[in-house]
């Protein structure tokens, strides 16, 4: 019997064994299923009528992505070694690409099956998705899951040639001389799904879409006179085609026989939840002389990124002095999500992954908002709006930034959710404070470094889910008083140290220390590719990432003078090389670190590295910084054009190559 026992336990533990390691192949089977699906609902794409083009750009980006990842797995991964840990490296990525794969088919079902065109017109006809979202989620994505496949293909197969011949072709992959975007478009365009087809289209399909939809409305008008259309239709005609033009009389959507107001939002009196054409929207209703605000009206209604709130079309009553500002419905704020995540006990409120999920699309939103020339001033958990993703059930959120603009008529006395006890000092940067003081309690001039500052308390909370300075003793003029002498909230020990690095970055006393939006996208990106290849990160002895991710931006920010820019940002064709730049600065760093240690201890271990160094010198450990140098205080940085590439640096010996296969014969080839 108790033989018997044993072997039930020793046949169910080698079942959950073999369930989790069919895992990467049961994803990739899945991920074929959602391509499946595209494709059968693609056979009426001519039945697409909002955002066609973008639809169909997406699909096709994510036919190539299938194709390029099951070409690599196929010759590079052995079949019959699907179910061993060889492929394990595969889960996590191929998990983050499925789910990328069902979030784009939701997409594409809202724009081919809305329940109201006009619905769908006015909240898609304007919006970014497609390429700000969707696509930059997979080409974030794919050069993830090949970096996964490389690497289970080092350790396939048993045939130790065989192996040695991929771990010299990934390193080969990953040299200094393909460090030059034309060079790196080139050569890897396909495979990271930005060749110069592709990017023209990226550029071109929003565009292209919202002609359409212009056309369409003008079809539809010009056809009245043959066809039925009520007065409503008439008046959503012209709504959907100047939404982002003008105001509109209230009447238009007040007076509609099926405008309801639902509920209040939130503590002040606003915001409302209203029903009107069969969808659910959130509208922010106030009083005041229109006029002088209609600029800046018009100029939030023209915004349109997925992480920034927004305004689907403005109303106003000038008889009575009222407007209504139309928006997306979301769930609750982030301050109140935390709250009911946390708990009693305060614990962290999400996974790791979700947590810099929501960092990235915080930072992204701000991005898009200074480039824009627009600051927030007033970020904080409160002021950022999250809805559950209807294809996640592993609790990621979409993010959305509001309360942009329209400082004058902002309800500053709003309490937030864990209360009015909370001191709105706690979110703003030391010089704002002081600013605030000198100015006799008056509203400070925003500025992009405030809005860092800001994101770093908002990243304390969402890393630790406290309240920064809620442990403290220091309430009102004392704790402004202690924040603008230095006083930070402490982490609490598990904490990642990584991330405790770049808030503490984010925060710095010095507002010209703090990075910007930009620069802290790609090293949040970077360490999601971290965390995805590395999935233990929940374990007490957790790895972290070998280099501080910090210090690689503000190298590459020197060899790359447009990424330091102030006003730069982040165009999504962009991604892959910029992933790939952080990956040949990691490897080399490494490398460098490797040959240092080895030099101590006598031995060659660090062979495989090679013998140059990303910058043509050796002492990359001596570019690190406690805190990103402030751009004035740089030396004049080193110009990395087509031209110098593959050229030899004095003294150092360059590695020969088969003709026709390097990068200077390349750049050839690209100058003819």
């Amino acid at each position: 019997m108790q033989s018997s026992t044993h072997q039930d336990r020793a046949a169910s533990t080698s079942w959950i064994h073999a369930v989790l390691l069919l895992q990467p192949m049961e994803k990739l089977r899945q991920i074929g299923e959602v391509m499946g699906s595209l494709r059968g609902l693609m056979v009426f794409q001519e039945e697409i009528r909002i955002n066609r083009s973008q639809c169909v750009l997406l699909v096709d980006a994510l036919n190539l992505a299938f194709e390029v990842i099951t070409d690599e797995i196929k010759h590079t991964l052995s079949f019959d070694e699907r179910l061993t840990p060889k492929w394990k490296a595969l889960e996590h990525p191929l998990q983050e690409l499925h789910r990328i794969c069902r979030d784009a088919e939701e997409y594409l079902r809202q724009c081919m099956e809305p329940r109201s065109w006009w619905i769908a017109a006015l909240t898609l006809g304007h919006s970014a998705d497609c390429v700000e979202l969707h696509l930059h989620s997979l080409l974030w994505c794919v050069p993830v899951v090949l970096e996964a496949v490389e690497a289970a293909g080092e350790i396939a197969g048993r045939d130790q040639d065989s192996m040695h011949r991929r771990r010299v072709a990934v390193s080969k992959k990953y040299e200094k001389e393909w460090l030059d975007p034309a060079l790196f478009q080139h050569q890897y365009g396909r495979q990271h799904l930005v060749n110069r087809h592709l990017c023209g289209r990226m550029d071109a399909a929003r565009r292209e879409d919202r002609w359409a939809l212009l056309d369409m409305i003008a079809e539809k008008k010009a056809s009245a006179k043959t066809t039925v259309l009520s007065k409503q239709e008439l008046r959503l005609a012209d709504l959907v085609a100047g939404s982002k033009e003008k105001l509109f009389p209230s009447r238009v959507m007040v007076a509609s026989k099926d405008y309801q107001v639902k509920r209040r939002l939130g503590s002040g009196s606003h915001y409302k939840e209203v029903q009107w054409m069969g969808e659910s929207f959130a509208v922010r209703h106030f009083f005041g002389d229109i006029e002088p605000l209609v600029p800046e009206i018009l100029k939030l209604a023209a915004l349109a990124h997925p992480n920034v709130l927004p305004l689907f079309c403005a109303f106003s009553d000038d008889e009575r002095k009222e407007c209504f500002l139309l928006t997306e419905l979301m769930q609750r704020t982030l301050c109140s999500h935390i709250k009911e995540s946390c708990g009693p006990r305060r614990r962290a409120p999400f996974p790791l992954p979700v947590v810099v999920d929501v960092m990235l699309q915080i930072a992204r939103g701000m991005e898009y908002l200074h480039r824009r020339g627009i600051c927030h001033g007033n970020l904080n958990p409160s002021t950022i709006l999250v809805r559950t993703r209807g294809s996640s059930p592993d609790g990621y959120l979409s993010v959305k930034i509001s309360g942009v603009g329209l400082s004058t008529v902002k309800n500053l006395k709003t309490s937030t959710a864990q209360g009015a006890t909370i001191n709105p000092c706690i979110w703003f940067a030391p010089e704002v404070l002081l600013e605030q003081e000198q100015a006799s309690g008056e509203r400070s001039r925003n500025t992009e470094k405030a809005d860092v500052y800001s994101f770093a308390m908002v990243c304390f909370e969402l890393l630790t889910g406290k309240v920064p300075f809620e442990d403290g003793h220091l309430q009102g003029d004392k704790m402004s008083r202690n924040i603008q002498a230095g006083e930070r909230p402490l982490f609490p020990f598990p904490t990642p140290r990584y991330l405790v690095g770049l808030t503490k970055r984010c925060w710095h006393a010095d507002p010209s220390q703090r990075p910007g939006f930009s620069a802290i996208c790609r090293v949040l990106r970077y360490i999601r590719r971290f965390l995805l290849l590395n999935p233990d990160h929940g374990a007490p002895e957790a790895p972290n990432p070998p280099l501080d991710y910090f210090d690689l931006e503000v190298a590459l920010s020197r060899r790359f003078p447009a990424w330091a820019a102030a006003e730069a940002a982040t165009p999504v064709p962009q991604v892959p090389f910029q992933m790939f730049a952080y990956r040949v600065m990691e490897k080399e760093r490494t490398c460098v670190s490797m040959k240092e240690r080895s030099s101590e201890s006598g031995s060659d271990g660090a062979s495989m590295c090679g013998d140059e160094s990303v910058f043509g010198g050796g002492g990359m450990a001596e570019d690190t910084f406690a805190v990103p140098m402030p751009a004035a205080s740089l030396k004049p940085p080193l110009q990395f054009g087509a031209s110098d590439v593959g050229k030899k640096p004095p003294g150092k010996k360059t590695v020969s190559r088969k003709a026709g296969r390097g990068p200077s014969k390349i750049l050839s080839h690209l100058s003819l």
